[in-house]
């Protein structure tokens, strides 16, 4: 059973189509990064997966049911971006009160200490930092131990040890095999936790696979060699070299086939400490997700 069954997606508003026909199957015990720039259908598509939006045309299943029956049954938790708190509560106060409209719950103390908030839980969620307050919205997404978990641009306000520490817990929830969905600027965080990153544009996804697979479909990879004086117009002509520029010593090479160039250099040059290094994802993100992406 997937955890995660979207189905030909449409949603529009207005004369807006935000998502286009959008099909998407995850897996249980994926983490996956749902990534795009704004506008893109990225929010719109997790609302129609928590429930909060219907599709016009499509259908959305999370594990087998529908999104209302897996919220009901427990299955599903959201870490959302903002909203959801009342700030005259002490943060015990929040997760206790919290536990208490779930059938059954995950201790308030065990959710808490998970998600790194037992030195606070006696502050007002109003004095809570930014971050303090994402944390706080982590444990109470955990108190249902929900099998699906959605995270929607959830280190917003933390420092970097903060998200360090987020996203260590994520993945220990991961390895016990929660399944997670999350959306994120950071695009390291993308780089370093997902195990498949997922890129829409225009309501449409146009790119989905592991790290090195979405960096690899952008420009090819890069070389960087030792060579003084290189002939950058024989360089040019190579087979797959789209761009070549010596700084100093150096000679930097952008190539769509690394390996034809490097035995070239290595070869036909006097070129020495050669390295060839993909993009990385932001370049791969900007190429994929532009306006003049094709």
């Amino acid at each position: 059973m997937l955890a995660i069954d979207l189905q030909q997606l449409t949603k529009r508003y207005g004369a807006v189509t935000a998502v286009r026909e959008l099909s998407l199957q995850i897996a249980p015990g994926e983490v996956v990064a749902f990534l795009g720039p704004n506008g893109a259908g990225k929010t719109t598509t997790i609302d129609m997966i928590l429930g909060l939006a219907r599709p016009d045309t499509g259908s959305v299943q999370v594990y087998g049911v529908t999104p209302a029956e897996a919220i009901a049954r427990g299955d599903v938790a959201a870490v959302m971006q903002s909203g959801g708190l009342l700030k005259d509560f002490t943060v015990s106060e929040t997760v206790r009160y919290t536990a208490s409209l779930f059938a059954t719950a995950r201790p308030a103390a065990e959710v808490m200490q998970r998600a790194g908030i037992t030195h606070i839980a006696d502050r007002l969620v109003g004095k809570c930092s930014g971050g303090e307050q994402q944390r706080l919205r982590f444990a109470m997404a955990l108190l249902s131990d929900p099998r699906l978990l959605v995270l929607d641009e959830p280190t917003t306000g933390m420092d970097v040890e903060g998200r360090r520490d987020f996203w260590a817990a994520i993945r220990a929830d991961a390895q016990r095999g929660r399944t997670i969905l999350f959306a994120t600027h950071y695009l390291d965080e993308a780089d370093a936790y997902a195990d498949r990153i997922v890129l829409i544009r225009q309501g449409e996804i146009v790119a989905d696979g592991t790290t090195a697979q979405i960096k690899a479909l952008s420009s090819g990879r890069a070389i960087r060699a030792s060579l003084p004086d290189a002939d950058l117009a024989q360089l040019r002509a190579l087979p797959g070299v789209t761009h070549a520029e010596q700084r100093g010593d150096m000679l930097l090479l952008q190539c769509t086939d690394s390996d034809i160039v490097a035995r070239w250099l290595l070869t036909n040059t006097a070129a020495r400490d050669l390295e060839i290094t993909t993009q990385n994802l932001e370049a791969a993100f900007v190429a994929l997700t532009s306006g003049d992406a094709a």
